[in-house]
């Protein structure tokens, strides 16, 4: 079979978890384009903006050579940044919400700068191409194509291999059958060289370890032992990865084909806000660096 990234059908993490929680919300986020502009739909609420912001910092030190990349506090790295989510555009309803959001971002950087643990080591940046995103064909047969982009993978020099690290910016923890770190295994394996030879959640609002635990084998130890927010987590077994995320794919691919997406609740608060938008209750506030439309809605 031709391979033609036109015609496949593209899906990743946020994607897939959309449809796994309301084929419906995955729909409207993924599929609908506003008639009137040709643009796909989102709405901003200020954790999404906090953990855009957080992450687009933290992302642009990967390029950075080691020894440049906390030579300027992240912190004032995060002004320029934060501008783009300020007000409406980020979802925030008056100054006094904004502003707690800010310094919870302020608070995130604070964290990673007091302790940069695998920061300050070496680090691999995958080659995105045209697209600026990592991508593969999951299945050719299938034509269906995985894609998305990886926090940090930080090289390991005593195997010449990649630890897969994920930020997180929300109050909870990821779920055990989260299929994040399964397809971030499946994407770092594919597009790029090395092999995966382990994987961590960085839960940025937890503060730092102690400095007897700042190296990173200790602080890769979960909070509640008191070592920081740097979580290791046991490495997915790479065909069963494959197997899971190909199978929820496939299904993805059907109800595109048959353009069935049922919400299975009648409506839930997965997919509400986005047929809050389609019934024009939304204001629109901006546009994405994807090309979507950006809304916020009324409490």
């Amino acid at each position: 079979m031709v391979r033609d990234k036109y015609s496949a059908v593209w899906v990743s993490h946020s994607s897939i978890s959309d449809f796994l929680k309301c084929p419906r919300a995955y729909f409207l986020r993924n599929v609908y384009k506003d008639p009137a502009t040709g643009h796909k739909i989102t709405v901003v609420t200020p954790p999404l903006s906090l953990g855009t912001a957080v992450h687009e910092v933290i992302e642009s030190l990967a390029v950075l050579p080691v020894e440049e990349r906390l030579k300027i506090s992240l912190v004032k790295k995060l002004d320029p940044v934060w501008l783009k989510f300020s007000g409406k555009k980020g979802g925030f309803r008056n100054y006094t919400e904004e502003i707690g959001y800010r310094d919870r971002a302020i608070k995130m950087l604070m964290n990673l700068q007091e302790d940069p643990g695998p920061i300050l080591e070496k680090a691999v940046k995958i080659k995105t191409g045209t697209l600026n995103l990592p991508n593969y064909f999951l299945s050719i047969e299938e034509n269906i194509i995985l894609c998305g982009k990886i926090d940090w993978l930080k090289y390991v020099d005593a195997d010449d291999s990649v630890h897969i690290i994920d930020f997180k910016t929300g109050k909870y923890e990821e779920r055990e059958d989260s299929l994040q770190l399964p397809i971030y295994l499946l994407l770092a394996t594919n597009t790029q060289t090395k092999k995966v030879s382990g994987t961590s959640y960085w839960y940025l609002d937890r503060d730092p370890p102690s400095h007897e635990a700042s190296n990173f084998a200790k602080a890769t130890l979960d909070k509640s032992e008191g070592q920081g927010g740097l979580v290791e987590k046991k490495l997915p077994e790479i065909k069963e990865s494959y197997k899971k995320v190909l199978e929820i794919a496939k299904k993805i691919k059907l109800a595109r084909l048959k353009n069935e997406f049922v919400c299975p609740t009648g409506g839930c608060h997965n997919c509400r806000p986005l047929e809050r938008v389609l019934r024009g209750e939304g204001e629109l506030v901006g546009g994405s660096e994807t090309k979507q439309d950006v809304y916020i809605l009324p409490q």
